[in-house]
């Protein structure tokens, strides 16, 4: 082994004194009365490790908490979202039976206002299937006192008749069917004339001469010469009005809502009545004598 010149022997001996008085001046000297030397060099060494580490460790945990924070959210949202279309199918419930309401109310003031006159509430149960028949079913029948010919009606006009009655049931031929009819006249100038159905939502009068003067607007009701319904019951309004050969050809809206019927109300007699009082109405003593079924 080479042994080092005694010159750099001196060398690395003073180095090392050095050193060591260094590192005893480090132990022995505070800084700012906070500490010694040797740890604020040892802090200052270490410092940056110790952050780069806390920062990934927080990033680590940030990122976790924010993964369950979204689960959490996500089950909330979902909890939330049933819950707001329970509220609305409630609501939609609460509707539809306040809606109920008030048509049974109405319903049940007309007939405290027709006391005198037989007649029987019915709900409607179903409907044809065949698009070319405008009928309806009621949960009313034979047991009930219905029987075929009776007409049918609501608190705003007339629906149509009874064509078929079984035990419980029975058959509605609404105004709108092709085959349906009833006697009608306008209430202004109390001309008559038949008003039928066309399959369609308006309903179409018949037979008017083109020289007789008809406004738009103007109230058609029953004139019971049909021997179904009373007179003056609400037939419709008419739509449109125009020229025709030999006839005009008059469309009627009606004055019940044929196409969302709930409840009805089937007369049991033919006894003149009013669903609603109109200074053009003729007075009762000038009615024709009623006919009971």
């Amino acid at each position: 082994m080479v042994g080092l010149p005694s010159r750099h022997k001196s060398l690395v001996l003073l180095v090392g004194m050095i050193l060591l008085q260094v590192l005893l001046l480090a132990v022995q000297i505070k800084k700012d009365a906070q500490g010694r030397l040797i740890r604020v060099w040892t802090v200052g060494a270490v410092s940056p490790f110790e952050r780069a580490g806390a920062y990934s460790v927080s990033r680590v945990r940030n990122t976790w908490n924010h993964y369950f924070a979204l689960q959490n959210t996500s089950r909330d949202n979902e909890q939330l979202r049933r819950e707001n279309d329970a509220l609305k199918m409630q609501i939609t419930q609460l509707q539809g039976k306040a809606a109920e309401a008030d048509r049974l109310a109405a319903l049940l003031s007309f007939r405290k206002s027709h006391q005198e006159v037989p007649m029987l509430s019915a709900r409607v149960i179903g409907a044809s299937a065949d698009s070319a028949s405008q009928t309806i079913y009621m949960d009313r029948g034979e047991r009930d006192g219905i029987r075929k010919n009776m007409g049918v009606i609501t608190a705003d006009g007339v629906v149509g008749k009874v064509i078929e009655a079984f035990a419980n049931t029975s058959q509605v031929l609404l105004l709108t069917d092709k085959d349906s009819g009833v006697g009608a006249m306008l209430a202004d100038s109390r001309i008559q004339s038949p008003v039928g159905g066309t399959g369609e939502p308006l309903l179409a009068m018949k037979y008017v001469a083109n020289d007789d003067v008809v406004k738009t607007g103007e109230r058609v009701v029953t004139s019971g010469m049909d021997r179904i319904f009373p007179r003056d019951l609400p037939v419709g309004t008419v739509a449109e009005v125009k020229a025709g050969n030999p006839f005009k050809q008059i469309r009627i809206r009606p004055a019940a809502n044929l196409e969302r019927l709930e409840e009805v109300i089937v007369l049991l007699t033919l006894r003149p009545l009013e669903l609603k009082k109109d200074s053009s109405a003729v007075p009762p003593a000038a009615a024709p004598a009623a006919v009971t079924p």
